[in-house]
């Protein structure tokens, strides 16, 4: 028997997407961020300026049909925002990637993650209990630890005025990433 028109919609949404929802840079931040990026860090591969981002949580692979239950999960801890203030502290490498680490001056980030967390913890779309979120930037990914020590860039305040869901794809040249869903922080 052959399949009718449904057939292909039905199969495109049991695909599963790894989906991880994460709160936008401003433009500026981006751009200072790269420009440092150039400058300083060597020995790995230096996270393109697109997919620059501070992960509130990550969900992994999920079925495509999810994607609406995590956007209303989100939706919601971005509206009880209040105004998200972050400060560079250091540069930190972990076994696979340097980052930048986030101060979070009025703890409103923070807030807003562990809204998110208890949402989607509810759902059953995320596992892991109370871990404490750390604000932090990936900014270079590497197979062996270069070790590096640079200046921070002169960032300011960075106050991030979305947060979206994302879709990430792995391929051999890096992760593409995909916003699905963007919106506004606060009511």
């Amino acid at each position: 028997m052959r399949a009718g028109p449904a057939a292909p919609a039905a199969a495109a949404a049991e695909r599963p997407l790894r989906l991880f929802c994460a709160l936008r840079l401003p433009e500026e931040t981006v751009a200072r961020v790269g420009a440092w990026q150039e400058r300083w860090l060597r020995g790995g591969r230096p996270v393109p300026p697109g997919n620059l981002h501070l992960t509130l949580a990550f969900l992994g692979s999920r079925p495509a049909t999810a994607v609406a239950a995590v956007t209303e999960a989100l939706a919601s801890a971005a509206a009880a925002a209040g105004d998200v203030r972050l400060v560079l502290h250091d540069y930190v490498e972990t076994r696979r990637v340097g980052m930048l680490r986030f101060d979070d001056e009025r703890g409103e980030a923070g807030a807003l993650a562990g809204r998110l967390a208890d949402s989607l913890e509810a759902l059953g779309l995320l596992r892991g209990g109370a871990r404490p979120w750390i604000p932090h930037l990936t900014v270079l990914r590497f197979a062996a630890r270069p070790r590096l020590d640079p200046p921070l860039p002169e960032l300011g305040v960075v106050s991030p005025s979305d947060a979206a869901v994302y879709s990430s794809a792995l391929r051999p040249d890096g992760a593409r990433y995909e916003i699905l869903e963007a919106m506004a922080l606060g009511g």
